[in-house]
């Protein structure tokens, strides 16, 4: 049994939002310009959750997915470059949990959302995944 990662991805909600990714069951996760971001996205394996936070307007985190297809070529561009994987809904979170709750949590104050501001895809450990989760409840 391999170890579980977590994640979190940021999405306008503008661009697309939980809701259509929730209508539409399942997605690649493209448009990554940002080479510690695609690194990331590099690391994902099948099964690692990841939470869905809503960036601009909302600030929060709205759900849990799961990837479901590791990378591969952005077919958005035809630089080798970048990369998606696939992502699938799990669960919303009763409540969002916003970026000031968080900010606000000492045990989150290393989470690269506070520090990193403009990283859209990045590594949380499983305690702050569960915290997160907890104060989503």
């Amino acid at each position: 049994m391999k170890n579980t990662q977590y994640w979190l991805v940021k999405s306008e909600p503008f661009k697309y939002s939980w809701e259509k990714f929730n209508k539409d069951g399942r997605t690649f996760w493209d448009g990554v310009r940002n080479y510690q971001a695609r690194n990331n996205l590099k690391e994902m394996k099948e099964g690692d959750l990841v939470l869905f936070y809503h960036s601009n307007e909302g600030k929060n985190v709205v759900g849990i997915a799961k990837v479901v297809k590791e990378f591969y070529q952005d077919p958005t561009t035809s630089d080798p470059n970048w990369v998606v994987v696939d992502l699938a809904p799990v669960e919303a979170l009763k409540n969002p949990v916003s970026l000031e709750q968080i900010k606000a949590e000492e045990s989150l104050k290393d989470v690269s959302l506070v520090r990193q501001g403009r990283l859209s895809v990045m590594p949380l450990k499983a305690e702050e995944f569960d915290k997160i989760l907890e104060m989503g409840s």
